[in-house]
């Protein structure tokens, strides 16, 4: 394609998650994304129908984000909480792509079904999909969140803040 076929299209893209809490491996994702798009949105999810309570509110999450990304300088890179349909969220910004990252077979089963749905409501958004890097490929909020419940070391799995936002949350819970 040449520049005049891609003007005005925007070199969008959506990273969405519940990024509860954020993880230095959906950091990798996000940092990767930033480097193949002009604009990349990182979309928090306000409503959750796949996993049941978060330990931080949307905006916190947003909040512990926005962060990491300061401290890692992505400038093209902007966070939102969104409580609508991911492509109405996708459309919203113009983007054309939802990249999302992929660690195992479990993850690629989950995200065939959901790259199906949203094909249907909106084929004109392409889900692309990153592998974890080698070093994050193990790497979950919900693994996160038991070892810093049970008192492990998370400092090289999550950002700074996220990891003291952590340990202020569960103070007392173990």
């Amino acid at each position: 394609m040449n520049s005049e076929t891609t003007a005005g299209r925007g070199n969008v893209a959506i990273c969405p998650g519940s990024y509860d809490p954020v993880t230095n491996g959906h950091l990798d994702i996000i940092a990767r994304t930033a480097t193949i798009f002009d604009k990349v949105v990182v979309g928090v999810a306000g409503r959750t129908v796949r996993k049941q309570q978060t330990l931080f509110t949307a905006e916190e999450r947003a909040e512990l984000i926005e962060a990491a990304i300061a401290d890692r300088g992505l400038e093209n890179v902007e966070v939102e909480v969104f409580r609508n349909l991911l492509v109405d969220f996708a459309r919203s910004h113009g983007a054309r792509a939802v990249v999302k990252g992929l660690r195992a077979i479990s993850d690629f089963e989950y995200e065939l079904e959901m790259n199906q749905i949203n094909r249907r409501l909106a084929d004109d958004i392409e889900s692309v999909y990153l592998f974890a890097s080698p070093e994050y490929s193990f790497l979950s909020s919900t693994g996160v969140k038991e070892m810093a419940t049970f008192g492990a070391d998370i400092s090289e799995l999550v950002p700074a803040a996220a990891a003291t936002a952590l340990a202020e949350r569960l103070a007392g819970t173990n």
